[in-house]
Parts: C-alpha cells; sequence; structure tokens
C-alpha cells in the first residue's frame, strides 16, 4: 500500500492540474476583509454612534412605566362621617392576540361581565392586539370568578372605585367620578384638584409575554388626594330629604328643593332635591333626577319677597311698621294691569301687609321708593349675581337693569314677579333678617366660625321684618303650618305661577316657604320649595310650610339648641290662602 501511494501522482489530476488565478482568491480575500470591515461600521454605528436610537427601541419594546394609582381624597360631613370614599376594585383587561378563544369559556365570561357574547367577540377583534378593557371596576366577588375561569389572556388590574355611603338624599351634593377617577358633578367636581392627589409610578422590564421580569431606577410612591370636610351635616341632610321627598308624594309634585343654612357662620347644613339618583348607580340617569334645582333653576319667587320689600322701605324711611296702607278692595289698577288679592283686606299696616301676604299692599309700599333704590339692595342681597359658593352650575337669577324697569314692573318686583332666584339665593338674602341686617357669605365647607357680613339694613329694621315673620307664621297669618313644637318660628310662604312662554301656565304653580327659628336669636334659616303640587292645594302656607317645620324642629334638636317656648302654639289652621 504504501509503494502504491507513492506511485500515485495527485498533479495528474485534470482540477488540481489547472492553474487557478491570483486575482480569484485576492477578490475572496478582500470580499472577506470589506465584510468585517463594514460589520464592525455597523457595530461601531450602531453601539456609539446611534446609540441612543436603539436604546430607545429596546425601551419601546421591553421598557415600561406603570402607573400606580393614588387613592382619592374622602369626602367628609362636619361629623366625620363619610361621604364618599374610594375601594379598591378590579378591572377585567386582554390581550386580544392572545385569548383563548374557547366558546364556552367566553360565554361564562360574557355572562359575568355582564354582555352579550357579540360585544365581547367585538372587543377582542379590536385593532389594539395587545390591550383591550373589558369591565371597569367589577365587583371583588365577579373579579374572582372571572380569574377563576383561567382563560389564557384574560387578566386584572387592580384601581380604585368611589362609594357613596350616604346614597340619593346627599348625590346632589357629593356628586360622582367617572371610571377615570376625574370629578362629573357637585363637591367631586367643584374640588377635583384636591381630591385627586397625585399618581405615582413604577420603570420595569416586560419579557414579550408582559411579565414584569426586572424593576428600573426608584419607585416613585403616589400621593393620595386630600379630604375635604363639608358643612353639610349628614344626619340633617338624610332628614330634610326624607320630609321634602314625601311632601312631593304627597302632592303630587314634580320636584322639590330643600336648603338649610347656619344663620351664625354661613354654613350649608343640607341642600337636597328630589327627584335624585344613587351616585354609584348611575344606569339610565335622567336630566331630571340630576338636576340640583336647589342652586341651578330660577323662579319667580312670589310673596318670599315681601319682606325684602317691607325692609327697604324701612330702612329708607319711608314706612314705619304700623304706617297704614289702604289694600281695599284687593284689586288695584296699574298701566293696563289688575293686581288682586285673594280677599278684601281693607286698610292694613305694614305688618299686616306681610302677615296676610297682600299684594296690593306690598306694591303701594313699592311706589314709595324708586326703581333704583329697590335695585340696589336687591342687589346688595345678592339677587342677579352669582353666588359666591364652591359648588358647580350655580346660576345668576335674573334682574334688569333699574333704568328699563316700567311701572307695572316695579310692583310686580315688590311681591316676587318680574325677577327670578334660586332656593340658594332666596335663603342667603334671608341671612340680613337673621344676621341683623347683614347679609353672610356662605360656604359648602366646614370652618365654625361667625360669619362677618356686609350691612344691608340696621338691627332695628331687622328685628321689626323679623316680627312681621313671625306673625306671617302665626294665628291669623298665611304660614300658620311652619310653626314647630318648642321653638319661636318666622318665615314667609310664596306661591307664584309657573311661566309658559311668555305668559303663564294655567294650574301650575311653585310652592315656597322661607324662614328662621328661633326668631329672636335665629341659628337657622330654612328654604323649601315644591314644583308643581297638584293633589288639591298649591299654596306655599299648606305644601312648603309644614316640611320647614319638620325640617326646623329637627334640626334645631340635632343642634343642641334649647328650646325657647314652653308649649306647644294652639293654632287651628284650616284652609290657608295667600295672594300670589
Amino acid at each position: 500500500m504504501s509503494r502504491n501511494s507513492r506511485s500515485v501522482r495527485y498533479t495528474s489530476s485534470p482540477l488540481l492540474a489547472g492553474k487557478t488565478p491570483v486575482w480569484r482568491s485576492k477578490f475572496v480575500v478582500a470580499a472577506l476583509a470589506l465584510g468585517f470591515v463594514g460589520l464592525t461600521a455597523r457595530a461601531a454605528y450602531i453601539q456609539v454612534i446611534e446609540n441612543d436610537f436603539f436604546q430607545r427601541q429596546g425601551k419601546v419594546r421591553f421598557m415600561r412605566t406603570l402607573e400606580l394609582p393614588a387613592s382619592r381624597g374622602r369626602v367628609l360631613d362636619r361629623n366625620g362621617l363619610l361621604l364618599a370614599g374610594s375601594v379598591v376594585a378590579a378591572s377585567i383587561w386582554a390581550i386580544p392576540e392572545e385569548v383563548d378563544r374557547d366558546p364556552a369559556k367566553l360565554r361564562q365570561l360574557a355572562k359575568l361581565l355582564d354582555m352579550p357574547i357579540a360585544d365581547l367577540n367585538k372587543r377582542l377583534e379590536d385593532e389594539d392586539k395587545t390591550f383591550v378593557w373589558l369591565r371597569r371596576q367589577v365587583d371583588a366577588p365577579i373579579a374572582q370568578q372571572i380569574m377563576a375561569l383561567k382563560i389564557k389572556g384574560v387578566h386584572e388590574r387592580p384601581e380604585y372605585k368611589r362609594h357613596y355611603p350616604e346614597g340619593e338624599s346627599s348625590a346632589h351634593v357629593v356628586g360622582f367620578t367617572n371610571v377615570e377617577d376625574q370629578g362629573q358633578e357637585g363637591v367631586e367636581l367643584a374640588f377635583q384638584h384636591e381630591l385627586l392627589g397625585k399618581a405615582g409610578s413604577r420603570r420595569v422590564i416586560k419579557d414579550r409575554l408582559g411579565r414584569v421580569v426586572e424593576d428600573i431606577g426608584d419607585e416613585v410612591p403616589p400621593v393620595d388626594g386630600r379630604d375635604i370636610q363639608l358643612s353639610i351635616d349628614s344626619k340633617v341632610q338624610f332628614f330634610a330629604y326624607q320630609k321634602l321627598r314625601d311632601a312631593v308624594a304627597q302632592h303630587k309634585a314634580k320636584a322639590g328643593s330643600v336648603v338649610v343654612l347656619d344663620a351664625v357662620t354661613g354654613e350649608v347644613l343640607a341642600l337636597a332635591n328630589y327627584p335624585s339618583y344613587v351616585p354609584d348607580q348611575r344606569r339610565n340617569l335622567t336630566g331630571e333626577q340630576l338636576r340640583n334645582r336647589a342652586i341651578t333653576d330660577t323662579f319667580e319667587p312670589g310673596s318670599t319677597m315681601k319682606p325684602i320689600t317691607v325692609a327697604m322701605a324701612l330702612e329708607a324711611g319711608r314706612v314705619t311698621p304700623q304706617t297704614t296702607i289702604e289694600t281695599g278692595p284687593g284689586r288695584f289698577q296699574l298701566g293696563g294691569f289688575t293686581i288682586s288679592d285673594t280677599h278684601n283686606y281693607g286698610t292694613l299696616t305694614v305688618e299686616g301687609v306681610i302677615q296676610k301676604s297682600s299684594n296690593v299692599g306690598a306694591l303701594k309700599i313699592a311706589q314709595k321708593m324708586t326703581p333704583h333704590e329697590m335695585w340696589d339692595t336687591f342687589t346688595a342681597l345678592g339677587y342677579g349675581q352669582k353666588p359666591q359658593v364652591q359648588f358647580p352650575g350655580a346660576v345668576t337669577g335674573r334682574l334688569r337693569p333699574w333704568k328699563t324697569w316700567k311701572p307695572v314692573e316695579q310692583a310686580t318686583m315688590a311681591y316676587g314677579y318680574g325677577l327670578s332666584a334660586s332656593l340658594f339665593q332666596m335663603v342667603q338674602s334671608y341671612t340680613a333678617f337673621a344676621h341683623d341686617g347683614s347679609i353672610i357669605p356662605v360656604t359648602m365647607l366646614k370652618h365654625g366660625e361667625p360669619a362677618v357680613g356686609t350691612r344691608v339694613f340696621s338691627a332695628q329694621n331687622a328685628a321689626a321684618v323679623r316680627h312681621m315673620l313671625q306673625m306671617a307664621a302665626g294665628p291669623g297669618g298665611t304660614g300658620q303650618l311652619a310653626q314647630t313644637v318648642g321653638y319661636s318660628v318666622g318665615g314667609k310662604s310664596g306661591t307664584a305661577r309657573k311661566q309658559a312662554g311668555k305668559g303663564y301656565a294655567a294650574g301650575k304653580y311653585r310652592a315656597w316657604f322661607t324662614g328662621m327659628a328661633p326668631i329672636d336669636k335665629p341659628r337657622i334659616i330654612v328654604g323649601v320649595m315644591v314644583d308643581e303640587p297638584s293633589n288639591g292645594t298649591f299654596y306655599g302656607g299648606t305644601v312648603a310650610a309644614p316640611v320647614f317645620s319638620e325640617v326646623v324642629q329637627q334640626t334645631l334638636r340635632m343642634m343642641g339648641v334649647q328650646p325657647d317656648m314652653a308649649v306647644k302654639p294652639q293654632v287651628v289652621a284650616t284652609t290657608v290662602e295667600e295672594s300670589f
């Protein structure tokens, strides 16, 4: 074998015997060298020159900033009871491209999510294949059942859901938030910035399945929102809402409102409307339920304006409480219009005009003043101006410039027609009587300090009007049903026709009662409005005054105010009528 091997001549092979051109080997070597240079240049370009770009691309694909939600601040009543708070609630989301499309499991999932299977499938076919919400803020038991299905690609994420323990009684005060924790109504909207807080963050690296594999940098903790303590007393609020709801049902009315104000501090103790709603159950809500009528709706206030007319005449020195006014024969012709009383009261004192609620008497008192004088007083009391209160939706009402008033308009404004105001404005204007002639600022926040007001009337004239309000709520007055057990009260009823176009609707009224107690040193002011009572009576003295009575009595007891009357007034009220 060795002999044979030695005898083989490899150069005799045609392949090996051929001469390879030199340029070919040089070309191969040069190509390999050029390739290595290109790879080296590309590596230098990626790692040195365009390093930032590729770093960003890597971060986009694998690095995530996870938001750490802040807990929204609580809303508390004046005694620290919870009106609105946040609880942890799971939100269900999915990665559509990874979801297990088992029909049986998807049907179970749709049932738990309370949505048609078609809607679920539509969401899973969304253009975004990496994320889609299936349901936000579901109850904990539902979330547990969903996760127990163990459907691939379906996940849960903890969020905060708003909870409202007082329900419909305080709905119009507290308001509500949306699923993004943004305030939509009420205090939740008015104090959005303070309640919201500031979310934290956490930087992580995720793998292609969305799993966190590494934390990057320091975690920024969330800053929870600030608590807001309102002036509202939840017990007074609940009681006022109940009595209002009962009155609306009893008189087959359309709606109603109640405002309770601390006459010393200007704090709002209750602000209730009916119909209402449950803040955390808002499906199929209507505008009728959402409207905060006490502060957003304006009406012609009717006879509740008469004490203001008398007060401004007293302040101007045009009348005294005992000045006589001729109201007979119960009607008055002015500019082609007839202004009437429900009865012919004959000759009345100024006190009697308020007690009997005489339109003729009120207009004759107004005629003793100039439009400018009346406009100045109305403006000083807040009419035609937006209330300065920390609450969304407060309206200005309507008070036209005095230069445009006609004589008949000046006359009708004396008894509450031709201008408009909200119940909230009306109650605040009555602080001028309760606070010895000074109108005081109102607040929705607890502070507990006596308010400093702006003087409109003298203390003597304010006391004189309080006495007239007591007469109006006493024997022979239009508001006898406003009396309470143990507490002296004073107030004025009002019955105003509802406007319809350029005129007034037939048979449609709003019943009012605004007053205060105890009458010598008022502690609270209460305003009641019932819209369109239709069960046989529509007067403020019979519809709104009883609600005032019950709310005043219960509120003063809750506040620990000592009774100022030894016995219950013995007043028998049958049919109570008033001019409107």
